[in-house]
């Protein structure tokens, strides 16, 4: 997500220039931020507290919700972070827009013309970044500041993929890296493998650290945190390239998706837990308890997103509508493959 998240920057920050770009990114990621915190979270988070309360009335909730040292905010710290890494990059090409266009587009030329050097080095990066921070901090380790929350040893290797991103995207994702006919696409069977490989690799090591075995072996967490890094990297390269292989052609329901896709991220945490709570003393097993999460999961806040997206405020939030038709008129604006893609852009 984050890879996904850096990969369209470049070319709107360009297009929009730095004052527009974090405007732009401050309305349609700050504020989706700030409703879901503060109104979207609490209801979300309500079964977890009734499941073991002694009083689960709604004034005893909130008086322990408000008591916490935190606000929770559930899986929308992801947003915040990406929005801090945004405005991050409009800064640097307010700062200095020429040399910072220039090593982005000789790091995109690299990237579309030795893709597995450029994939190997990104994972020697990453690695660099995550064991030392991985050596110090466990990955349940949060720190939080009020809505804002932080998974500390994955936050270098998150900077890293989303810098990947930026500069793969520099040039336009419809060429080079991503072009239908490179070796990303045409392997993708190879990176499907690798990441069952590299899962084995890292899942057992942790399997038996987590059970208490293997005390001594440092053999054993070089392993798993080697096999997180590799595991990552053919988890996100190997699901685009099978993407890029088998879903070339426009499709009616994908492109819904693809402009519901925010809307559903926003709201899915909260269907997540109350279909789970609903079937908490269901006597289904777990499978059957899963498949019917997802599938309530899905279904809701894709309608919800869809209806949100059907008025003119929703729409400029969840997809950009507005500034994306504006844009589509502009002379010499970047143009990418599909509408979709455009929407996904901004």
């Amino acid at each position: 997500m984050c890879f996904l998240s850096g990969l369209f920057v470049w070319p709107s920050l360009v297009r929009k220039g730095a004052a527009a770009f974090a405007t732009d990114r401050l309305l349609r990621l700050g504020i989706p931020f700030v409703l879901g915190v503060y109104l979207l979270m609490p209801l979300a988070y309500y079964p977890v507290y009734a499941a073991g309360a002694a009083d689960p009335t709604s004034a005893a909730f909130w008086s322990h919700w408000t008591a916490l040292p935190f606000w929770p905010c559930g899986p929308l710290w992801f947003l915040a972070f990406i929005l801090a890494l945004n405005l991050a990059t409009a800064a640097l090409y307010r700062l200095a827009p020429a040399r910072s266009q220039t090593l982005l587009s000789r790091l995109s030329s690299f990237a579309g013309n030795h893709p597995v050097r450029f994939v190997l080095g990104l994972m020697a990066v990453s690695a660099l970044v995550y064991f030392p921070m991985a050596a110090q901090f466990p990955p349940w380790r949060w720190v939080s500041f009020g809505p804002f929350s932080l998974q500390v040893s994955f936050s270098l290797q998150y900077v890293v993929y989303f810098l990947a991103g930026l500069a793969v995207g520099a040039n336009g994702i419809a060429r080079g890296f991503f072009a239908t006919d490179t070796l990303l696409a045409r392997h993708w069977a190879r990176w499907l493998a690798g990441v069952l490989a590299a899962f084995m690799v890292w899942i057992i090591p942790a399997a038996i650290l987590t059970k208490g075995g293997g005390d001594g072996l440092l053999i054993l967490p070089a392993l798993r945190e080697t096999g997180l890094v590799l595991f990552a990297a053919c988890a996100a390269f190997g699901s685009m390239a099978t993407s890029l292989r088998f879903v070339t052609q426009p499709r009616p329901v994908l492109k819904n998706l693809a402009d519901n896709a925010y809307g559903i991220y926003l709201f899915h945490y909260f269907f997540v837990i109350w279909a789970q709570y609903a079937l908490l003393t269901a006597p289904l097993p777990a499978v059957a308890k899963g498949l019917i999460v997802f599938v309530v999961t899905l279904t809701a806040s894709w309608a919800i997103s869809g209806a949100i997206n059907s008025l003119p405020l929703g729409a400029r939030l969840m997809r950009g509508a507005q500034r994306t038709a504006a844009a589509a008129t502009k002379p010499g604006a970047y143009v990418e493959s599909s509408g979709a893609q455009a929407r996904a852009r901004d």
